[in-house]
């Protein structure tokens, strides 16, 4: 049965060819996993805010053509 392949392994062997073998077929894992965990995080985080961001932008527009309309009105 052929091995299922997902997108983040598709994405990984994009960035390096070589981490993805070392990976998928030697089977090793990073030394670093304590930092790239953290590096998870801070990632995770910063989409949050990204998402937030968004959220607050499409609010504060929604709000200016509110006000507009009752101007103009």
């Amino acid at each position: 049965m052929p091995r299922l392949i997902r997108a983040s392994e598709v994405g990984e062997y994009q960035y390096c060819r070589r981490a993805w073998w070392l990976r998928a077929v030697e089977g090793l894992t990073p030394d670093n996993r304590e930092r790239l965990q953290a590096g998870s995080v801070l990632h995770s985080r910063h989409g949050r805010r990204v998402t937030a961001s968004t959220v607050l932008l499409v609010a504060g527009l929604l709000l200016l053509a509110t006000s507009l309309a009752a101007l103009l009105q």
